[in-house]
């Protein structure tokens, strides 16, 4: 007996594939002020939720440099992004409101050396500074607010 063939789904995704992990690069960009480490956060596009700068891997950029690309075009923030990931977290992928697929995000740290006030999705986030704790509270995945709270530069 051959096994039933899922349900297709309304969606992009290959249905016999849709609950492997994805890879994904973060940044987070941080600046000190007045001795205060302070973390960068930035809206999702849909549901206003506050995360950091994340994205899928790019054609000819390391790991690093995809993270510091994703800041540049969703945050508006460029600087100097350290080489060696800083952690690791994951979080549940939604999809046009319909299904969700987990991914891993490899965060770096970005220090930050020129915010610009017009960027490719300034118009779709918002973004504003918060202490670490402050921005540990305010992001939904319980591992990205631990790497956010031991975050030391």
């Amino acid at each position: 007996m051959s096994p039933s063939k899922p349900k297709s789904l309304p969606l992009s995704i290959d249905p016999t594939q849709k609950r492997m992990a994805r890879a994904q690069f973060g940044a987070l960009c941080y600046r000190v002020e007045e001795g205060v480490v302070q973390v960068l956060l930035i809206t999702s596009r849909r549901t206003k939720r506050w995360i950091v700068p994340k994205g899928w891997p790019e054609h000819g950029l390391t790991p690093a440099e995809s993270a510091a690309n994703e800041a540049r075009e969703e945050a508006g923030v460029t600087g100097k992004v350290k080489q060696r990931p800083i952690g690791v977290y994951s979080y549940e992928k939604n999809v046009n409101n319909a299904d969700s697929f987990p991914c891993i995000v490899t965060l770096y740290a970005l220090k930050v050396k020129k915010q610009s006030d017009a960027y490719p999705e300034e118009s779709e986030r918002q973004r504003q500074w918060f202490c670490c704790e402050e921005a540990a509270s305010r992001v939904a995945e319980p591992e990205l607010a631990r790497l956010i709270k031991a975050f030391a530069p």
